[in-house]
């Protein structure tokens, strides 16, 4: 622990921030430099399909029209592509359709990193200020649509850019559904989903990285302590990779808080899994979080990484 916590702190001021100044810029005012092909602008575009079909809640129209999308979007991207469905009955006695979207990227190799987004938005907005908004579904165009837009996006470039191990794009439904508590009732669904049901029984990917809430205008990544104490080395190696892409000014190396995300299921069944997330985004659990919050350069920065990291020797 004690070695790969050095390693976080170990970026110079040039590296992480760009010069001493850096550190406190906003994303959206710095220039960026780009390292890989993936394409902000294309991410963004993908998102914005998501939000426009509405907010993609389980058991509604909006999540059946955004699932099928994601699936043709992947089937003409991906080598293979697995669909994982199941009804999932809540503690009120609802039952819903529930679908998880296994993309895979060179499915013969034993080595794989994976990749892991949720594509379903929340049925109310309990942080909204207002109480009748507070009754609202959240558009989720940063919680659920900024992650289904990088996913795709990058598809794009791994169906040219051949990965150097095999890729798993994992698209996890009910994330956002029920109530995080204590306890926790009706949440993080398709995670716990796969946990259960891997793609074989000796499905152990060499990391695993969640990519939750990436897309914000204003974009800060601290690392999530549940994934700093349960898969130190996994964050070492994601922030290094931003700090030497130049990006450390937002793959920030302090703490963000712990916070309950897909991650946790997948640590419990023994992946070393990560969680990516900006958990300081004002419109989070809001009516508020629309497409106006996000941007493609932010989408592009995390996009750079995330690419270099499957595609780098």
């Amino acid at each position: 622990m004690k070695t790969v916590r050095s390693l976080l702190l170990m970026c110079t001021a040039a590296a992480c921030n760009g010069d001493a100044k850096g550190g406190d810029a906003p994303v959206r005012d710095a220039p960026v430099r780009r390292y890989t092909a993936f394409n902000g602008s294309a991410a963004y575009a993908y998102a914005k399909t998501q939000v426009d079909f509405g907010p993609r809640v389980p058991g509604t129209p909006a999540a059946r029209k955004a699932g099928d999308w994601i699936i043709a979007q992947m089937r003409a991207r991906a080598d293979t592509v697995i669909v994982q469905s199941w009804t999932h009955t809540t503690a009120t006695g609802i039952k819903l359709p529930m679908r998880n979207v296994l993309a895979r990227f060179r499915p013969e190799m034993t080595d794989r990193v994976l990749y892991v987004t949720h594509w379903d938005s929340r049925p109310v907005s309990e942080s909204a200020s207002d109480s009748a908004q507070r009754k609202l579904p959240v558009p989720g165009a940063n919680d659920g649509a900024s992650g289904v837009g990088l996913f795709v996006a990058l598809g794009d470039v791994l169906k040219t850019t051949r990965p150097t191990v095999g890729v798993d794009l994992l698209f996890v439904d009910g994330e956002d559904y029920g109530q995080f508590g204590p306890p926790e009732v009706d949440v993080l669904i398709g995670s716990k989903y796969f946990a259960q049901h891997m793609p074989s029984a000796d499905y152990r990917p060499l990391y695993g990285v969640v990519w939750d809430m990436i897309g914000d205008a204003d974009l800060r990544l601290p690392y999530e302590m549940n994934s700093f104490e349960q898969a130190p080395e996994v964050v070492a190696k994601v922030w290094q990779m931003a700090a030497e892409m130049g990006h450390g000014n937002i793959f920030v190396q302090e703490s963000g808080g712990a916070t309950t995300d897909d991650h946790i299921p997948l640590l419990k069944a023994g992946l070393r899994v990560i969680d990516v997330i900006d958990l300081s985004y004002p419109a989070h659990h809001t009516p508020e979080d629309t497409m106006d919050k996000i941007s493609a350069r932010s989408l592009g920065i995390v996009g750079d990484v995330a690419t270099a990291l499957v595609t780098r020797k």
